[in-house]
């Protein structure tokens, strides 16, 4: 038996493995890609059982992959280190607030290190208030940025019995992508073998140009921005690494030594092109921000073809 209906995006899995656990065949249907009618005025459940049942069987349906239970253990663990480092940013702008309001500027070139932190804590201020105030502020920082790197360690723990960390692993060798950038992506995409080919996936994540064409006329506007704000976020900081030469780094070089051959040559030629591509579209003028977006959008090939690599290949 086949069941679908509308569901809310995080009860998603769970519904599908309660169905599952049934006995059921379930297909969850993604409901903004549901063809209607532009005529259509009258809603019942009746009529949506038997239209989903008719597009259905047509192959007009758009099913939404559904990861398991590790995968969305995984997910929850990389989203709450996301809102740990959201907590983290912002206490450290409340300090940086209040000490702008105090005429307090830091000589230094490089904040929120050792030499920072010291400066901080040697402040004068004219009403103790002032000082326990940011007293206080500092202790909120130093709990979020404790929380951070307790993320951190936990992510790393969970990757040694997670299916996808061979993966992670493989995605490491590109430039600009680190151990959250890489886990970030795989938590968000899931099972990158639906996307039969990259271009699939960049239209999935958002980062293909949106067109409004018609006859000889042809405009283009910005990125659609559809699918996952979180994976165009990772890329685009990933992205701005490639506006530098393409070298490897020492640190990138111990770190990748050990991965297969092929995944190092597929680094090594997406560093090659994307350097050379962010430094032609600035050539011809166009703004930064439009050239990394560029680049993000061309990494997620070379990512989508490092992952799909066979173990023996990679």
């Amino acid at each position: 038996m086949r069941i679908s209906g509308y569901f809310e995006r995080e009860s998603v899995a769970t519904f599908v493995r309660f169905g599952k656990g049934l006995g059921h065949d379930c297909a969850v249907i993604a409901p903004s890609l549901i063809p209607r009618r532009p005529g259509e005025r009258v809603k019942t459940n009746r009529r949506d059982a038997v239209k989903l049942a008719r597009l259905y069987r047509a192959g007009e349906l758009t099913e939404i992959w559904t990861p398991d239970e590790a995968h969305e253990a995984m997910r929850d663990l990389v989203r709450a280190r996301e809102a740990a480092v959201k907590d983290r940013t912002r206490k450290r702008q409340e300090i940086r607030s209040f000490l702008l309001r105090h005429g307090k500027i830091y000589p230094g070139k490089k904040a929120w290190g050792t030499k920072y932190f010291k400066w901080l804590h040697e402040l004068a201020f004219d009403w103790p208030a002032h000082k326990i105030v940011l007293h206080e502020m500092i202790v909120a920082e130093s709990q979020c940025r404790e929380r951070v790197a307790r993320l951190d360690q936990a992510i790393e723990d969970a990757l040694l019995d997670w299916s996808l960390a061979p993966v992670v692993e493989r995605l490491q060798a590109l430039r600009g992508v680190g151990l959250i950038a890489a886990v970030t992506f795989m938590v968000e995409v899931g099972d990158i073998r639906r996307f039969q080919n990259p271009r699939q996936l960049m239209a999935y994540l958002g980062l293909v140009p949106s067109e409004r064409s018609t006859g000889d006329s042809v405009r283009r506007g910005g990125i659609t921005k559809t699918g996952n704000a979180r994976v165009r976020r990772v890329l685009a900081e990933s992205a701005w690494t490639y506006r530098y030469p393409a070298g490897v780094g020492k640190k990138k070089y111990f770190a990748t030594r050990h991965l297969p051959e092929a995944v190092r040559d597929t680094a090594w030629k997406a560093q090659a092109r994307l350097t050379k591509r962010y430094r032609a579209l600035t050539v011809r003028g166009k703004r930064s921000t439009v050239a990394v977006t560029a680049v993000a959008r061309e990494l997620v090939g070379f990512m989508w073809a490092i992952a799909l690599m066979e173990p023996t290949e990679a």
